[in-house]
């Protein structure tokens, strides 16, 4: 049975990803690059320090990466995080991890500030053990440092007890850095193909299909 659970929380947990890349085209457009939504959907899940530069010339990288990003974040919370929801079936899941003794620990590419809206968003704050952000560390995903962190939150459990839910390849790519197995969920929006050439080892399809195959991805740690 696993020990703990680290929980990607945007387009795992909560609907946001395409909020995500519209404030990122919103964003751009205001430092006078136009992308298509397509091209900046495919890179959410990634931190703006990884997100930037895989999209952006290298120049304007250098010259405005932090500009940007910080007018991206006070964007993204202004006009699109309150419309963010969360998935169903997000409380009777953690319940039946909290039941179990499995730890329950958020993990996310998005500022604390955004975890911190997502907590209450999602109302299971008394079931989640710890959480981690991009605050807490220098890189975003796909690097494993944002896992890396969240298991010196639960170092008494096992890492080969420790399961990563994601919805995205950069999710995935970070749990296999970190030396984590990784369950991806489908209602992020992500190509499955992409998910499986990432290294996913199984796909669901979101939180309720978590509960409702509980065994399947829980007693293999």
């Amino acid at each position: 049975m696993i020990g703990a659970v680290l929980f990607d929380v945007d387009g795992t947990l909560v609907d946001s990803n395409d909020l995500h890349a519209a404030a990122w085209q919103q964003a751009f457009s205001h430092f006078g690059v136009e992308l298509s939504v397509d091209e900046i959907r495919a890179q959410i899940g990634k931190g703006g320090d990884n997100l930037i530069p895989a999209l952006l010339p290298a120049e304007l990288v250098e010259r405005c990466q932090a500009q940007i990003e910080d007018y991206r974040s006070t964007l993204f919370q202004r006009d699109y995080l309150p419309r963010a929801v969360p998935f169903p079936g997000i409380r009777p899941l953690f319940e039946r991890l909290y039941r179990d003794r499995v730890r329950i620990v958020l993990a996310t590419s998005a500022k604390a500030a955004e975890l911190d809206f997502h907590r209450n968003l999602i109302g299971s704050s008394d079931l989640i053990f710890a959480a981690t952000s991009k605050d807490d560390v220098e890189h975003s995903k796909p690097c494993p440092d944002i896992f890396a962190a969240a298991i010196e939150k639960v170092d008494s459990v096992d890492p080969g007890r420790i399961v990563v839910v994601g919805d995205s390849p950069w999710d995935v790519k970070a749990a296999e850095a970190a030396g984590l197995r990784a369950v991806a969920l489908r209602c992020g929006g992500f190509p499955e193909p992409a998910l499986i050439e990432a290294g996913a080892r199984l796909i669901l399809d979101d939180p309720r299909d978590l509960l409702a195959r509980y065994a399947m991805w829980t007693d293999g740690a």
